[in-house]
């Protein structure tokens, strides 16, 4: 399911970084995309939602945490871990 969730955001967001993690039906993704600069939050989220509503609606994915930056974001949050 890793490899799916790659590709659907893949093919719907130009991301300079992508990490998914998971197993059963759990995952976390951490995006990094100049797609995002701009938005608030919720509108990130709601577009990386809608890349994976299909299997999120059939149950195949029960929980989906984002953490979605721009590249300038990106860069301050990797100086602080």
């Amino acid at each position: 399911m890793i490899e799916t969730i790659e590709q659907l955001i893949s093919d719907a967001i130009d991301c300079e970084h992508m990490k998914v993690e998971g197993d059963g039906s759990h995952f976390a993704v951490t995006l990094v995309s100049e797609a995002f600069v701009g938005l608030r939050s919720v509108k990130r989220q709601q577009m990386v939602y809608a890349t994976v509503n299909e299997h999120i609606a059939s149950g195949a994915i029960h929980a989906l945490t984002i953490k979605a930056y721009t590249d300038e974001e990106w860069q301050k949050v990797k100086h602080f871990q």
